[in-house]
């Protein structure tokens, strides 16, 4: 890899290289906000208990993860740096919006420009992210840099919304190098927001498109695929019953067809339920205590599961260092 890549950190800069096994879409902290009033099971912001899982994860050999709470969210950066320092765990935090309804009325990015909104995303970028979470009158710059630009569609569609929110985004990616990380409702969509962002003059390789495993249809993910983008999976834990496992399925599928370096994969445990220090199941570390383990021990290439844990996350996220 080209040692001139690097990954923006909460602590600082990296090297692409150093990342090492990464979960590629998390939510490490949701602190007291909007989201937390109408959504109380979304609430992370223990640290003492965050810190334990993250140890936890960090002792299966797990070095980064990609945190996904932009902008206005319940975001804390500060908290994150804590986690960070506490854990080793190399965080990367995003700028960015996620959909309309994570928001209270008369939310600023109601009333801003994509140009203005832009500009939102590129000072957390190469300023530093707002200590309040852009919920002040005016930011309040910390030393901790934003490493990618979150934003979100609906379910089945970009609303006008989501489409002034992926113009700021393509503004902010052109302008910083940063990649793109995209929320589909229920993995749909997916294609528009490749076309759009086409015609936004962003490139698919700079997308990575999170949830696509809900909708577990193969022939979709190749069509994805096909233009480049990376695709993240986070379902695997969820599956129930008669279903088995097609998060599995799509890897296993998709590895053989040759789509192998574009998946990178997460655990988007959003809610305490999920974390065994806050009592619940499975716990962050299923994904390489559990489930890689068991793909392994039926054949599936361990060469497969270093690309989609290691050497993917590594591209899809980096940048260069001058020249962008």
């Amino acid at each position: 890899m080209n040692d001139r890549l690097f990954v923006r950190t909460v602590l600082g800069d990296v090297a692409a290289n150093a990342m090492g096994v990464c979960y590629a879409h998390e939510h490490i902290v949701i602190g007291p906000s909007f989201v937390t009033l109408q959504y109380p099971e979304f609430a992370l912001h223990d640290v003492d208990k965050i810190a334990e899982e993250l140890r936890a994860v960090y002792a299966m050999g797990v070095r980064t993860m990609v945190d996904s709470m932009p902008c206005g969210g319940g975001r804390d950066v500060l908290k994150l740096a804590e986690i960070s320092r506490r854990t080793g765990m190399q965080i990367v935090c995003p700028t960015g919006l996620h959909l309309r309804k994570y928001y209270p009325p008369g939310h600023w990015s109601e009333r801003l420009s994509a140009e203005a909104i832009a500009r939102v995303f590129s000072d957390e970028i190469e300023h530093g992210i707002d200590a309040n979470d852009t919920n002040g009158p005016a930011p309040d710059r910390t030393p901790h840099r934003a490493g990618l630009i979150k934003v979100a569609s609906s379910l089945d569609q970009i609303n006008d919304f989501e489409r002034k929110v992926f113009e700021a985004a393509a503004i902010a990616q052109r302008t910083t190098g940063c990649a793109i990380l995209t929320h589909t409702e229920q993995g749909t969509a997916a294609i528009e927001q490749v076309e759009l962002f086409a015609n936004l003059r962003v490139a698919a390789d700079h997308l990575v498109l999170s949830h696509t495993d809900r909708k577990p249809d193969l022939a979709y993910h190749r069509e994805i695929l096909s233009t480049g983008a990376f695709l993240e999976y986070d379902s695997a834990f969820r599956w129930k019953g008669e279903m088995g496992n097609p998060t599995r399925t799509l890897i296993e599928q998709l590895c053989a067809d040759g789509f192998g370096g574009q998946i990178v994969v997460g655990m988007d445990a959003a809610r305490s339920a999920y974390w065994r220090s806050y009592g619940g199941h499975p716990g962050l570390p299923w994904l390489v205590e559990r489930f890689f383990p068991e793909m392994i021990e039926s054949g599936f290439p361990e060469s497969s599961v270093h690309q989609i844990l290691v050497d993917n996350p590594a591209r899809a996220y980096a940048r260069f260092h001058s020249g962008y």
